[in-house]
């Protein structure tokens, strides 16, 4: 248990948000800013660029494979259901984890999303105590309580 502790604290996540609302943006950085666990927050404001960042092509060819990320559904270019369907569909790639972060409360969107191989849906609350509420509840079970897969589909970068 010691050993898994050290190994949290000297690791670095790298999380990606997919999320097009400035207000969402900055509260989840607030959020994680307030935790322990190193991190990095990156950010991508439409799916494209979030395929981009995750395939790690293009001005994103030397970033780091995202440990986690953070998807809104309604997106500007490509929606989150196309990305998750991209990622999911893919051998490379399919291993990320994928939560789906998003207003919606429609059966029809959640059961689409665990049909595209979400790994959680979460219903975004309108109130902003509530979604830094959310949000440190995704960095506790996430972060520190879930295993989460290796890097790359054989575990390495």
């Amino acid at each position: 248990m010691i050993a898994v502790a050290a190994q949290e604290r000297i690791r670095t996540w790298e999380i990606l948000l997919v999320e097009d609302n400035p207000a969402d943006i900055r509260l989840t950085e607030e959020v994680l800013s307030e935790t322990s666990l190193r991190h990095v927050l990156r950010v991508a404001r439409d799916g494209d660029q979030a395929l981009e960042m995750i395939r790690r092509t293009g001005a994103y060819s030397g970033h780091p494979e995202p440990d986690l990320v953070l998807l809104d559904l309604n997106l500007p270019r490509k929606d989150g259901r196309a990305v998750l369907a991209e990622v999911k569909q893919d051998q490379q790639l399919s291993h990320i984890p994928i939560l789906v972060l998003s207003t919606s409360r429609a059966d029809r969107d959640v059961r689409d999303c665990y049909s595209l191989h979400a790994n959680a849906y979460l219903q975004k609350p309108l109130d902003l105590d509530a979604f830094a509420d959310l949000m440190r509840g995704v960095e506790d079970f996430w972060l520190r309580r879930a295993a989460l897969p290796p890097k790359g589909p054989s575990g390495g970068q």
